[in-house]
C-alpha cells in the first residue's frame, strides 16, 4: 500500500510546485471540481443528470425537460454543500455541527424536516450482508466516531484516514438518505484539510467501489487502495488543468 501513497504523494508535489495560484485559477479550479463532484457523487447514488446538465442546473438556474425535481434538488444541495466542504477545510478537525450542517444543505429541498435530523428508523442497505445501526445508537456512534478522529489522522498516513473516515461515517448511515454524499465530503474535507486535492470517484466504477466498502466490513485494505486511486487519477486531471 505504501507505493499508491507513495504515487499520490509526489502527484501532489508536482501540484504544488505551481502554488500559490492566483485567486482567478483558483476560482476556476473549484468551480470546476465543483461541477466534477457534484455529478459524479450524485450519479454514484442513482441521479440521471449529466455533468453538463448538472453544470447548466447550478451555474445557470436552469431547469433541465424530463429530469426529476429530485436530480435538480440533488444538484444543488450538493453544491451548497460543496461551498461549506471548502470553508471548513480551513480549520484543521472537523465537527459533528458540520456534519449536520453538510448534510442540511444537501438535503432540505428535499425534505426540510429532515435535514441535518438523525434518523428515526431502521434503514437496511441493498445488497449488503450487514445490517446498520439502530437509530438508537446513532448519536453515541457519531460522538465515538467524532472523539476518535485525533487518534486516527496521528496512526494513518492522510488519504488513508480520510478513506476509513468515509468508511467510519457510512458504516454507521445517521441520516435517512444522503449518507454516501455526506461520506465523500468528509472523506475529501480531510483531504482539503491535509494539503491534498480533492478526489472524484468515477460513477463507471460504481460496481467496484461498493463492492470495495462491502469488503471494508472485514478488512479496508481494497477500499483504502481504491481511494487512493481516484485521488491520484484526480491528481492528474488537476495537472492538467495547471498545465
Amino acid at each position: 500500500m505504501m507505493n499508491i501513497f507513495k504515487e499520490v504523494d509526489d502527484l501532489q508535489a508536482e501540484i504544488n510546485q505551481f502554488r500559490p495560484l492566483s485567486s482567478n485559477m483558483l476560482k476556476q479550479i473549484r468551480e470546476y471540481y465543483k461541477i466534477g463532484l457534484t455529478y459524479s457523487s450524485n450519479a454514484l447514488e442513482g441521479n440521471s443528470l449529466t455533468e453538463s446538465e448538472t453544470k447548466v442546473i447550478i451555474e445557470d438556474g436552469i431547469t433541465i425537460g424530463g429530469k426529476s425535481i429530485r436530480d435538480h434538488y440533488e444538484a444543488l444541495g450538493h453544491s451548497e454543500a460543496y461551498d461549506l466542504m471548502y470553508k471548513l477545510s480551513k480549520n484543521s478537525v472537523f465537527t459533528e455541527a458540520n456534519i449536520k450542517r453538510l448534510h442540511h444543505l444537501f438535503y432540505y429541498r428535499i425534505d426540510e424536516k429532515k435535514a441535518g435530523k438523525y434518523r428515526k428508523e431502521k434503514v437496511i442497505i441493498s445488497g449488503s450482508k450487514y445490517s446498520l445501526p439502530g437509530p438508537e445508537d446513532v448519536p453515541a456512534l457519531i460522538g465515538k466516531f467524532i472523539a476518535g478522529l485525533e487518534k486516527m489522522q496521528k496512526k494513518y498516513h492522510p488519504v488513508e484516514y480520510a478513506a476509513l473516515v468515509h468508511k467510519e461515517f457510512v458504516f454507521i448511515h445517521p441520516f435517512i438518505d444522503g449518507n454516501g454524499r455526506v461520506a465523500r465530503l468528509l472523506m475529501n474535507l480531510v483531504l482539503l484539510q491535509k494539503g491534498y486535492v480533492i478526489a472524484l470517484i468515477s460513477p463507471a466504477l460504481r460496481a467496484e467501489y461498493i463492492s470495495y466498502l462491502e469488503k471494508a466490513h472485514q478488512a479496508d485494505r481494497e477500499f483504502v487502495e481504491f481511494i487512493a486511486k481516484s485521488l491520484s487519477e484526480t491528481q492528474r486531471d488537476y495537472l492538467r488543468l495547471l498545465k
